[in-house]
């Protein structure tokens, strides 16, 4: 059995960081839907703007919004106007197609990642 990525959302952009709320990360669902995450999944999440890495899992956001919040304690290491990479993998023993996706500077679904992501 191994680790593969089976879910990516590339170049996203923090819109907001909540140290108050209980914690995980707010994902705009129509980016959720598209990237193949599913809701309370645990997720990879790295910060291409400071190195920093952590784990936390998936809550919805407005469909449309654009939002990527950080929540709890995950906003003292990602902070809002960080560019990040949210991924999800999944145990298996057969290789899978990642599905992957590349938004812009608001979040906005630009087009579906191809070939070594």
């Amino acid at each position: 059995m191994r680790w593969l990525l089976r879910s990516k959302i590339h170049k996203a952009t923090v819109t907001e960081a909540n140290v108050e709320y209980i914690g995980s990360i707010t994902i705009d669902s129509e980016l959720i839907e598209k990237s193949g995450l599913w809701l309370g999944e645990k997720v990879a999440v790295v910060s291409n703007t400071t190195g920093a890495r952590l784990e936390t899992y998936v809550i919805a956001g407005p469909a449309g919004s654009g939002v990527i919040c950080m929540n709890g304690a995950a906003a003292h290491l990602i902070k809002a106007g960080e560019e990040i990479i949210i991924m999800g993998y999944e145990l298996t023993n057969a290789p899978i197609e990642t599905k992957a996706i590349l938004v812009d500077g608001t979040n906005r679904f630009v087009q579906y990642l191809t070939g070594p992501v």
